[in-house]
């Protein structure tokens, strides 16, 4: 009996997967497509001197169009827990967010995390790979203003320089409050065994749940958004750049939010679990430290080593965790708690977004009916 229940199971999980897949590519298309040409239509104000006002536009649909990834996990049974410091303090302050990177299940279940904060998608920045910009979701990172940084070691230069300037440029500008980062440059399947070999030759601790962070982007981000280096033209970003604005303009990040991403016995979930939800129901544990940035370090060498002591304080927390079951945590953290979405406000962004497309398809029906009626 429990074999041909088993089997049941199994065999539910393909007209699943197919209905879910069937439902997020629909998905994606009338709210991407819809975000897509509300930005459009409302590009004018820009022009017209209204920057703030687009952004805040821009800033609250972003928001909801990350809810409706956030949807998807929440759907298939992935819950997020969070745990340890307090994060209330720097919830509208200019916050770096570095983060362990495992899979491509990370910043699908860090959308879920914020999404229940009002104060953080729509202000938020995120650095990701290049070749995002070629996917779905590719169209509304570019309009955000997401900043897309190069692979590689001849680029890397030239990425760290374009990281600066996009932070005086856009990040300054348009009042971003969170940057998201994740330090690794990977994700730890693809990266682990080329980090060991670096860190054998360069006699760092070996890693096996977390892979030894690069210091460029970090460096760079921290330069950009020091007022005392600026002002005395002593950061490392090259004088071409500080240029760009003055030392008055010049807005520090106030704190460092460093995020351990803990899946259940070290198995990541990944972006096909999220779309099909074969993978029975789990929770991803979320565990924070916050730093105000009077306690990180300000030089160079300092500062790659204070980011190497936490990824392997990250690599004994999640060692443990595999381990034992249980997050290590210290008298001054918080309990894991659920991270609640709310259903209802599922259902009515959907019914906001199938709205707009429907406007939107009657606009052009007129307008092309319009335009034939004038040809012909």
């Amino acid at each position: 009996m429990d074999n041909m229940c088993n089997m049941c199971k199994k065999l539910f999980l393909v007209p699943k997967g197919i209905f879910r897949l069937c439902f997020i590519i629909l998905n994606n298309v009338y709210c991407i497509g819809t975000y897509t040409i509300w930005m459009m239509m409302l590009y004018p104000l820009r022009k017209l001197g209204y920057q703030d006002m687009y952004y805040k536009i821009e800033g609250k649909m972003f928001h909801w169009m990350l809810a409706m990834v956030a949807m998807w996990s929440w759907w298939a049974g992935y819950e997020v827990m969070e745990a340890g410091d307090d994060i209330t303090e720097c919830l509208e302050d200019r916050t770096l967010v570095i983060a362990n990177h495992q899979s491509t299940g990370d910043v699908p279940l860090l959308m879920a995390t914020f999404n229940t904060r009002r104060q953080i998608l729509p202000n938020i920045m995120w650095i990701m790979d290049s070749v995002f910009k070629y996917t779905n979701f590719g169209i509304v990172s570019v309009i955000h203003q997401d900043f897309f940084i190069m692979s590689g070691r001849k680029l890397r230069e030239k990425s760290l320089l374009n990281l600066a300037s996009h932070i005086y440029k856009t990040y300054i500008p348009l009042k971003r409050k969170w940057m998201i980062l994740f330090p690794e440059g990977g994700f730890l399947r693809k990266r682990k065994a080329n980090s060991q070999k670096y860190a054998l030759k360069n006699n760092l601790p070996h890693l096996e749940h977390v892979t030894v962070p690069r210091v460029g982007a970090l460096h760079t981000i921290m330069d950009c958004l020091n007022p005392e280096k600026v002002a005395a033209n002593n950061s490392t970003i090259g004088t071409e750049i500080t240029l760009l604005l003055d030392e008055t303009s010049v807005q520090k990040i106030e704190w460092i939010l460093d995020i351990t991403i803990a899946y259940p016995k070290g198995d990541p979930i990944d972006l096909a679990e999220i779309v099909f939800g074969y993978r029975p129901p789990c929770k991803t544990l979320m565990f924070y430290r916050l730093y105000p940035l009077s306690q990180v370090p300000k030089d160079p060498d300092s500062l790659s080593k204070w980011l190497l002591d936490r990824w392997v304080e990250k690599e004994k927390m999640l060692g443990t965790y595999y381990q034992t079951g249980e997050f290590p945590l210290d008298e001054n953290s918080h309990l894991p708690t659920p991270v609640v979405q709310d259903p209802l406000r599922f259902l009515i962004l959907h019914l906001i977004f199938i709205a707009s497309t429907y406007f939107h398809i009657q606009v052009f029906a007129a307008a092309y009916h319009y335009c034939s009626y004038l040809i012909y």
